[in-house]
Protein backbone atom coordinates (compact mmCIF):
# COMPACT_ATOMS: atom_id res chain seq x y z
CA UNK A 1 0.00 0.00 0.00
CA UNK A 2 1.28 3.47 -0.96
CA UNK A 3 -0.17 6.77 0.25
CA UNK A 4 -0.26 9.73 -2.16
CA UNK A 5 -1.65 12.98 -0.77
CA UNK A 6 -3.81 11.09 1.69
CA UNK A 7 -5.19 8.43 -0.64
CA UNK A 8 -4.10 4.81 -0.21
CA UNK A 9 -3.18 3.04 -3.44
CA UNK A 10 -2.53 -0.61 -4.11
CA UNK A 11 1.00 -1.74 -4.88
CA UNK A 12 -0.26 -4.90 -6.65
CA UNK A 13 0.68 -5.42 -10.28
CA UNK A 14 -1.89 -6.31 -12.92
CA UNK A 15 -1.64 -10.05 -12.45
CA UNK A 16 -1.89 -9.88 -8.68
CA UNK A 17 -4.81 -7.46 -8.98
CA UNK A 18 -6.79 -9.84 -11.15
CA UNK A 19 -5.98 -12.67 -8.77
CA UNK A 20 -7.29 -10.57 -5.87
CA UNK A 21 -10.48 -9.78 -7.81
CA UNK A 22 -10.92 -13.49 -8.43
CA UNK A 23 -10.82 -13.98 -4.66
CA UNK A 24 -13.39 -11.23 -4.22
CA UNK A 25 -15.75 -13.00 -6.61
CA UNK A 26 -15.57 -16.24 -4.69
CA UNK A 27 -15.41 -15.25 -1.01
CA UNK A 28 -19.15 -14.55 -0.68
CA UNK A 29 -18.71 -10.93 0.44
CA UNK A 30 -19.28 -7.66 -1.38
CA UNK A 31 -16.37 -5.50 -2.51
CA UNK A 32 -15.92 -2.21 -4.30
CA UNK A 33 -12.93 -0.98 -6.25
CA UNK A 34 -11.81 2.56 -7.03
CA UNK A 35 -9.36 3.89 -9.61
CA UNK A 36 -8.12 7.29 -8.36
CA UNK A 37 -6.32 9.54 -10.82
CA UNK A 38 -4.68 12.90 -10.01
CA UNK A 39 -7.91 14.78 -10.65
CA UNK A 40 -9.90 12.52 -8.31
CA UNK A 41 -7.28 12.80 -5.57
CA UNK A 42 -7.42 16.60 -5.76
CA UNK A 43 -11.22 16.46 -5.72
CA UNK A 44 -11.14 14.34 -2.56
CA UNK A 45 -9.33 17.15 -0.74
CA UNK A 46 -12.44 19.30 -1.22
CA UNK A 47 -14.96 16.48 -0.80
CA UNK A 48 -14.50 14.67 2.52
CA UNK A 49 -17.15 12.07 1.70
CA UNK A 50 -15.24 11.11 -1.46
CA UNK A 51 -11.99 11.01 0.52
CA UNK A 52 -13.57 8.65 3.04
CA UNK A 53 -15.07 6.40 0.35
CA UNK A 54 -11.80 6.13 -1.59
CA UNK A 55 -9.91 5.04 1.51
CA UNK A 56 -12.59 2.56 2.53
CA UNK A 57 -12.41 0.71 -0.81
CA UNK A 58 -11.33 -2.92 -0.88
CA UNK A 59 -8.91 -2.14 -3.68
CA UNK A 60 -7.63 1.24 -4.87
CA UNK A 61 -5.82 1.19 -8.21
CA UNK A 62 -3.73 4.04 -9.58
CA UNK A 63 -5.21 5.41 -12.82
CA UNK A 64 -3.02 8.10 -14.28
CA UNK A 65 0.64 8.51 -15.14
CA UNK A 66 0.85 11.44 -12.72
CA UNK A 67 0.30 9.09 -9.79
CA UNK A 68 3.00 6.75 -11.02
CA UNK A 69 5.31 9.77 -11.20
CA UNK A 70 4.24 10.82 -7.69
CA UNK A 71 5.23 7.39 -6.43
CA UNK A 72 8.61 7.71 -8.13
CA UNK A 73 9.20 11.07 -6.42
CA UNK A 74 8.25 9.49 -3.08
CA UNK A 75 10.58 6.56 -3.71
CA UNK A 76 7.64 4.14 -4.09
CA UNK A 77 6.70 1.96 -7.02
CA UNK A 78 3.04 2.29 -7.93
CA UNK A 79 1.79 0.03 -10.73
CA UNK A 80 -0.63 1.81 -13.04
CA UNK A 81 -3.84 0.02 -14.02
CA UNK A 82 -6.32 2.27 -15.77
CA UNK A 83 -10.07 1.94 -15.45
CA UNK A 84 -10.27 1.32 -19.19
CA UNK A 85 -7.83 -1.60 -19.02
CA UNK A 86 -9.42 -3.05 -15.90
CA UNK A 87 -12.86 -2.88 -17.50
CA UNK A 88 -11.64 -5.06 -20.38
CA UNK A 89 -10.03 -7.48 -17.93
CA UNK A 90 -13.23 -7.78 -15.88
CA UNK A 91 -15.41 -8.26 -18.94
CA UNK A 92 -13.09 -10.98 -20.22
CA UNK A 93 -13.12 -12.63 -16.79
CA UNK A 94 -16.91 -12.47 -16.65
CA UNK A 95 -17.18 -14.03 -20.09
CA UNK A 96 -14.77 -16.80 -19.17
CA UNK A 97 -16.55 -17.62 -15.90
CA UNK A 98 -20.05 -16.92 -17.28
CA UNK A 99 -20.78 -14.23 -14.71
CA UNK A 100 -23.57 -11.74 -15.23
CA UNK A 101 -22.57 -8.09 -15.60
CA UNK A 102 -24.64 -4.96 -15.00
CA UNK A 103 -23.70 -1.50 -16.28
CA UNK A 104 -25.36 1.54 -14.72
CA UNK A 105 -24.61 4.07 -17.41
CA UNK A 106 -24.63 7.84 -17.27
CA UNK A 107 -27.67 9.22 -19.06
CA UNK A 108 -26.53 11.95 -21.44
CA UNK A 109 -22.98 10.60 -21.72
CA UNK A 110 -21.22 9.84 -25.00
CA UNK A 111 -22.29 6.18 -25.02
CA UNK A 112 -25.88 5.24 -24.30
CA UNK A 113 -27.53 1.98 -23.35
CA UNK A 114 -28.11 0.62 -26.88
CA UNK A 115 -24.58 1.41 -28.07
CA UNK A 116 -22.99 -0.23 -25.02
CA UNK A 117 -25.25 -3.29 -25.23
CA UNK A 118 -24.51 -3.75 -28.95
CA UNK A 119 -20.76 -3.32 -28.46
CA UNK A 120 -20.67 -5.84 -25.61
CA UNK A 121 -22.76 -8.36 -27.54
CA UNK A 122 -20.41 -8.08 -30.50
CA UNK A 123 -17.19 -8.29 -28.47
CA UNK A 124 -18.39 -10.79 -25.83
CA UNK A 125 -21.22 -12.81 -27.43
CA UNK A 126 -21.45 -15.26 -24.50
CA UNK A 127 -21.64 -12.53 -21.88
CA UNK A 128 -24.98 -11.84 -20.15
CA UNK A 129 -25.29 -8.11 -19.58
CA UNK A 130 -27.81 -5.61 -18.28
CA UNK A 131 -27.27 -1.98 -19.31
CA UNK A 132 -29.37 0.80 -17.78
CA UNK A 133 -29.16 4.53 -18.49
CA UNK A 134 -29.69 6.68 -15.40
CA UNK A 135 -29.19 10.34 -14.54
CA UNK A 136 -26.25 10.64 -12.19
CA UNK A 137 -27.93 13.24 -9.97
CA UNK A 138 -30.93 11.02 -9.25
CA UNK A 139 -30.95 8.42 -6.45
CA UNK A 140 -31.50 4.79 -7.39
CA UNK A 141 -35.21 4.08 -7.16
CA UNK A 142 -36.71 0.97 -5.63
CA UNK A 143 -37.88 -0.09 -9.10
CA UNK A 144 -34.39 0.28 -10.59
CA UNK A 145 -32.82 -1.73 -7.78
CA UNK A 146 -35.47 -4.42 -8.23
CA UNK A 147 -34.59 -4.63 -11.93
CA UNK A 148 -30.90 -5.04 -11.14
CA UNK A 149 -31.58 -7.62 -8.43
CA UNK A 150 -33.88 -9.62 -10.70
CA UNK A 151 -30.98 -9.86 -13.18
CA UNK A 152 -28.63 -10.81 -10.30
CA UNK A 153 -25.26 -9.58 -11.61
CA UNK A 154 -22.00 -10.49 -9.89
CA UNK A 155 -20.04 -7.60 -11.41
CA UNK A 156 -21.39 -4.05 -11.41
CA UNK A 157 -19.98 -1.13 -13.44
CA UNK A 158 -20.93 2.51 -12.96
CA UNK A 159 -19.99 5.12 -15.59
CA UNK A 160 -21.20 8.29 -13.85
CA UNK A 161 -17.73 9.78 -13.39
CA UNK A 162 -16.24 10.84 -10.05
CA UNK A 163 -17.48 11.51 -7.41
CA UNK A 164 -20.96 10.35 -8.44
CA UNK A 165 -20.00 6.77 -9.32
CA UNK A 166 -18.10 6.14 -6.09
CA UNK A 167 -20.91 7.54 -3.94
CA UNK A 168 -23.64 5.62 -5.80
CA UNK A 169 -21.73 2.37 -5.31
CA UNK A 170 -20.88 3.01 -1.65
CA UNK A 171 -24.44 3.85 -0.66
CA UNK A 172 -26.21 1.19 -2.75
CA UNK A 173 -23.93 -1.86 -2.85
CA UNK A 174 -25.64 -3.55 0.11
CA UNK A 175 -28.97 -3.14 -1.70
CA UNK A 176 -27.67 -5.31 -4.57
CA UNK A 177 -26.75 -8.52 -2.73
CA UNK A 178 -25.77 -10.53 -5.81
CA UNK A 179 -22.99 -8.04 -6.67
CA UNK A 180 -19.60 -9.19 -5.41
CA UNK A 181 -17.41 -6.68 -7.27
CA UNK A 182 -18.47 -3.10 -8.05
CA UNK A 183 -16.37 -0.42 -9.71
CA UNK A 184 -16.75 3.08 -11.12
CA UNK A 185 -15.10 3.37 -14.53
CA UNK A 186 -16.03 6.80 -15.88
CA UNK A 187 -15.80 6.82 -19.68
CA UNK A 188 -14.22 3.39 -20.08
CA UNK A 189 -17.14 2.10 -22.14
CA UNK A 190 -16.71 4.97 -24.60
CA UNK A 191 -13.57 3.20 -25.83
CA UNK A 192 -15.50 -0.06 -26.24
CA UNK A 193 -18.30 1.61 -28.24
CA UNK A 194 -15.80 3.55 -30.32
CA UNK A 195 -17.16 6.95 -29.28
CA UNK A 196 -13.62 7.85 -28.25
CA UNK A 197 -10.47 6.46 -29.80
CA UNK A 198 -7.87 5.53 -27.22
CA UNK A 199 -4.33 6.90 -27.43
CA UNK A 200 -1.75 4.71 -29.16
CA UNK A 201 -0.02 2.36 -26.74
CA UNK A 202 3.31 4.20 -27.10
CA UNK A 203 1.72 7.44 -25.84
CA UNK A 204 0.12 5.58 -22.93
CA UNK A 205 3.42 4.02 -21.91
CA UNK A 206 5.29 7.35 -21.79
CA UNK A 207 2.44 9.09 -19.98
CA UNK A 208 1.09 11.29 -22.76
CA UNK A 209 -2.44 9.89 -22.94
CA UNK A 210 -3.66 13.18 -21.47
CA UNK A 211 -2.34 15.02 -24.54
CA UNK A 212 -4.19 12.63 -26.84
CA UNK A 213 -7.42 13.21 -24.91
CA UNK A 214 -6.89 16.98 -25.04
CA UNK A 215 -6.59 16.91 -28.82
CA UNK A 216 -9.74 14.81 -29.08
CA UNK A 217 -11.71 16.76 -26.46
CA UNK A 218 -10.37 20.35 -26.11
CA UNK A 219 -13.09 21.16 -23.56
CA UNK A 220 -11.24 18.90 -21.09
CA UNK A 221 -8.41 21.43 -20.81
CA UNK A 222 -9.33 22.53 -17.28
CA UNK A 223 -9.50 18.94 -16.04
CA UNK A 224 -6.20 18.09 -17.70
CA UNK A 225 -4.58 21.23 -16.26
CA UNK A 226 -5.68 20.15 -12.78
CA UNK A 227 -4.44 16.60 -13.31
CA UNK A 228 -1.02 17.71 -14.53
CA UNK A 229 0.00 21.17 -13.30
CA UNK A 230 -2.12 21.57 -10.14
CA UNK A 231 -1.50 17.99 -8.99
CA UNK A 232 2.26 18.32 -9.46
CA UNK A 233 2.39 21.66 -7.61
CA UNK A 234 0.29 20.22 -4.75
CA UNK A 235 2.57 17.20 -4.54
CA UNK A 236 5.75 19.26 -4.27
CA UNK A 237 4.19 21.78 -1.89
CA UNK A 238 3.18 18.99 0.48
CA UNK A 239 6.84 18.08 0.90
CA UNK A 240 7.45 21.32 2.82
CA UNK A 241 4.28 21.39 4.94
CA UNK A 242 5.83 19.33 7.73
CA UNK A 243 7.65 22.49 8.87
CA UNK A 244 4.36 24.27 9.56
CA UNK A 245 1.13 24.14 11.54
CA UNK A 246 -2.10 23.65 9.63
CA UNK A 247 -4.49 26.62 10.16
CA UNK A 248 -7.58 25.21 11.85
CA UNK A 249 -10.78 26.39 13.54
CA UNK A 250 -12.48 24.86 16.58
CA UNK A 251 -16.24 25.41 16.79
CA UNK A 252 -17.82 26.14 20.17
CA UNK A 253 -21.56 25.71 19.54
CA UNK A 254 -23.78 26.29 22.56
CA UNK A 255 -27.45 26.65 23.40
CA UNK A 256 -29.23 28.17 26.40
CA UNK A 257 -32.36 27.07 28.19
CA UNK A 258 -33.81 26.86 31.71
CA UNK A 259 -30.86 28.82 33.12
CA UNK A 260 -28.47 26.17 31.74
CA UNK A 261 -25.90 26.31 28.97
CA UNK A 262 -25.02 23.23 26.93
CA UNK A 263 -22.22 22.75 24.41
CA UNK A 264 -22.23 20.39 21.44
CA UNK A 265 -19.50 17.75 21.14
CA UNK A 266 -19.00 15.06 18.50
CA UNK A 267 -17.55 11.55 18.50
CA UNK A 268 -14.91 10.88 15.86
CA UNK A 269 -15.82 8.23 13.31
CA UNK A 270 -12.28 6.91 13.16
CA UNK A 271 -11.78 6.71 16.94
CA UNK A 272 -14.78 5.46 19.00
CA UNK A 273 -15.00 7.18 22.35
CA UNK A 274 -13.01 10.20 21.17
CA UNK A 275 -15.28 13.19 21.87
CA UNK A 276 -14.30 16.73 20.91
CA UNK A 277 -15.61 20.05 19.64
CA UNK A 278 -16.24 20.14 15.87
CA UNK A 279 -13.17 21.41 14.03
CA UNK A 280 -11.56 21.61 10.62
CA UNK A 281 -9.09 23.41 8.39
CA UNK A 282 -9.65 27.04 7.46
CA UNK A 283 -8.62 26.39 3.83
CA UNK A 284 -7.57 30.01 3.37
CA UNK A 285 -10.83 31.46 4.72
CA UNK A 286 -11.31 33.83 7.64
CA UNK A 287 -12.15 32.23 10.97
CA UNK A 288 -15.72 33.51 10.68
CA UNK A 289 -16.23 31.94 7.26
CA UNK A 290 -14.37 28.74 8.06
CA UNK A 291 -16.16 28.20 11.37
CA UNK A 292 -19.60 28.68 9.83
CA UNK A 293 -18.68 26.39 6.95
CA UNK A 294 -17.42 23.66 9.29
CA UNK A 295 -20.65 23.68 11.29
CA UNK A 296 -22.77 23.59 8.15
CA UNK A 297 -20.69 20.76 6.67
CA UNK A 298 -20.22 18.62 9.79
CA UNK A 299 -23.65 19.12 11.38
CA UNK A 300 -25.72 19.81 8.24
CA UNK A 301 -27.44 22.77 9.84
CA UNK A 302 -27.37 26.55 9.57
CA UNK A 303 -29.44 27.14 12.70
CA UNK A 304 -26.80 29.15 14.52
CA UNK A 305 -25.55 32.70 14.81
CA UNK A 306 -21.91 33.68 15.27
CA UNK A 307 -21.07 35.38 18.57
CA UNK A 308 -17.27 35.77 18.42
CA UNK A 309 -14.00 34.55 16.94
CA UNK A 310 -10.58 34.38 18.58
CA UNK A 311 -7.39 34.04 16.57
CA UNK A 312 -4.50 31.67 17.36
CA UNK A 313 -6.11 30.28 20.48
CA UNK A 314 -4.28 26.97 20.75
CA UNK A 315 -1.56 25.00 18.93
CA UNK A 316 -0.67 21.34 19.16
CA UNK A 317 1.54 18.78 17.47
CA UNK A 318 0.07 15.70 15.85
CA UNK A 319 0.54 12.59 18.02
CA UNK A 320 3.13 10.01 16.99
CA UNK A 321 2.11 7.75 14.11
CA UNK A 322 1.74 4.81 16.50
CA UNK A 323 -1.02 6.68 18.37
CA UNK A 324 -3.04 7.68 15.32
CA UNK A 325 -5.99 5.75 13.96
CA UNK A 326 -5.77 4.65 10.29
CA UNK A 327 -8.15 7.29 8.94
CA UNK A 328 -6.74 10.20 10.96
CA UNK A 329 -3.30 9.16 9.79
CA UNK A 330 -4.45 9.29 6.17
CA UNK A 331 -6.01 12.70 6.69
CA UNK A 332 -2.80 14.03 8.17
CA UNK A 333 -0.99 12.98 5.02
CA UNK A 334 -3.23 15.17 2.91
CA UNK A 335 -1.53 18.16 4.42
CA UNK A 336 1.48 16.54 6.09
CA UNK A 337 1.73 19.37 8.62
CA UNK A 338 3.49 18.92 11.95
CA UNK A 339 0.39 19.96 13.87
CA UNK A 340 -2.53 22.38 13.95
CA UNK A 341 -2.91 25.99 15.05
CA UNK A 342 -6.48 26.62 16.11
CA UNK A 343 -8.59 29.71 16.11
CA UNK A 344 -11.96 29.64 17.89
CA UNK A 345 -15.43 30.19 16.40
CA UNK A 346 -18.21 30.68 18.96
CA UNK A 347 -21.84 30.43 17.87
CA UNK A 348 -25.24 30.06 19.51
CA UNK A 349 -27.63 27.37 18.28
CA UNK A 350 -31.29 28.36 17.85
CA UNK A 351 -32.69 25.30 16.09
CA UNK A 352 -34.02 21.93 17.21
CA UNK A 353 -32.09 18.71 17.76
CA UNK A 354 -33.74 17.29 14.64
CA UNK A 355 -31.92 19.97 12.62
CA UNK A 356 -28.57 18.35 13.42
CA UNK A 357 -27.23 15.41 11.43
CA UNK A 358 -23.53 14.55 11.54
CA UNK A 359 -21.70 13.33 8.44
CA UNK A 360 -20.96 9.61 8.65
CA UNK A 361 -17.41 10.10 7.35
CA UNK A 362 -16.54 12.60 10.10
CA UNK A 363 -18.47 11.59 13.19
CA UNK A 364 -20.42 8.65 14.54
CA UNK A 365 -22.46 10.58 17.12
CA UNK A 366 -23.09 13.95 18.76
CA UNK A 367 -24.57 15.21 22.02
CA UNK A 368 -25.10 18.25 24.19
CA UNK A 369 -23.23 18.39 27.48
CA UNK A 370 -23.67 20.76 30.38
CA UNK A 371 -21.04 23.47 30.21
CA UNK A 372 -19.78 22.49 33.66
CA UNK A 373 -19.10 18.95 32.40
CA UNK A 374 -17.57 19.98 29.07
CA UNK A 375 -13.88 19.54 29.83
CA UNK A 376 -14.41 16.15 31.50
CA UNK A 377 -16.58 14.99 28.59
CA UNK A 378 -14.02 15.39 25.80
CA UNK A 379 -11.09 13.08 25.09
CA UNK A 380 -8.11 13.56 27.37
CA UNK A 381 -6.01 14.88 24.46
CA UNK A 382 -8.63 17.61 23.92
CA UNK A 383 -8.99 18.82 27.51
CA UNK A 384 -6.23 21.41 27.61
CA UNK A 385 -7.55 23.10 24.48
CA UNK A 386 -11.17 22.81 25.59
CA UNK A 387 -10.32 24.49 28.91
CA UNK A 388 -8.87 27.43 26.98
CA UNK A 389 -11.89 27.58 24.64
CA UNK A 390 -14.23 27.53 27.63
CA UNK A 391 -12.37 30.44 29.22
CA UNK A 392 -12.74 32.43 25.98
CA UNK A 393 -16.45 31.74 25.96
CA UNK A 394 -16.84 32.86 29.56
CA UNK A 395 -14.96 36.06 28.78
CA UNK A 396 -17.84 37.12 26.53
CA UNK A 397 -20.20 37.54 29.46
Amino acid sequence: MVNILGINLSALNRGATLEKIGEFLSDGRQHYLVTPNPEIILKSHQDEELFYILNKADLSLADGFGIKLAGFIAGKKIPRLTGADLTLDLLALAGEKKLRVAVLNREGGLSQQTAIKDALTKKYPELETLVIDHHRHQPLSHELLEKINAFAPMIFFNTFGSPYQEKIIYHNLAKMPSVKVAIGVGGAFDFITGKIKRAPKAMRVIGLEWLWRLVQQPKRIKRIYNATVVFTVTLFRSKFNHFFYRPCVACFLYKKGNDETEVLIVEREDDPGHWQLPQGGTDGESLAKAGARELREELNTDKFVMKAVFKRTYSYLFPPVSQQSPLSLQRRFIFDYKGQRQGLFIAEFFGRNEDIKVNFWDHSDWRWVDIHDLVASVHERRREATQIFLAKFKSLK
